[in-house]
């Protein structure tokens, strides 16, 4: 976990991290969001409506943009104020997702930063971008 002050943040600065998506994670959704909708649970819906597996909960990707903000970029003093998604490609289950943040912009007078995201799948294709507003703590 990083702890970066505001101090010592800058523009260009970037993090990442990889992640894998796996059944578990969709179970667990599940049973938090209490979404059941077929596109995510069943398999042959998924496939009868032209996906080629059961789709990962967009919001479940997203979540990811989080962890790039309270673990890596800034960590421990982060506290986000707007996310912005936009979901490009589906995911599914196996997909090993990057997650990139870059610092865009910095507002001195409120400790802000502004984070570009995007999320990329293990064919390197863009599946997620982002634009994080994150208060800085310290």
């Amino acid at each position: 976990m990083n702890h970066y002050v505001y101090a010592a943040l800058t523009l260009g600065q970037q993090e990442q991290f990889s992640v894998t998506i796996t059944p578990q994670m969709m179970d667990l959704f599940a049973t938090l969001s209490g979404d059941i909708n077929p596109l995510h649970r069943d398999e042959s819906f998924a496939v009868s409506h032209g996906f080629d597996h059961r789709v990962v909960y967009g919001l479940l990707t997203s979540s990811f943009y989080s962890t790039l903000a309270g673990v890596y970029l800034p960590g421990t003093h982060a506290l986000i104020h707007r996310v912005d998604v936009r979901f490009i490609k589906p995911v599914y289950i196996g997909d090993t997702l990057t997650i990139v943040g870059e610092i865009t912009d910095r507002i001195d007078a409120f400790k802000t930063i502004t984070v570009r995201a995007t999320i990329t799948n293990q064919a390197h294709d863009i599946v997620s971008k982002a634009n994080l507003q994150i208060g800085v703590l310290l």
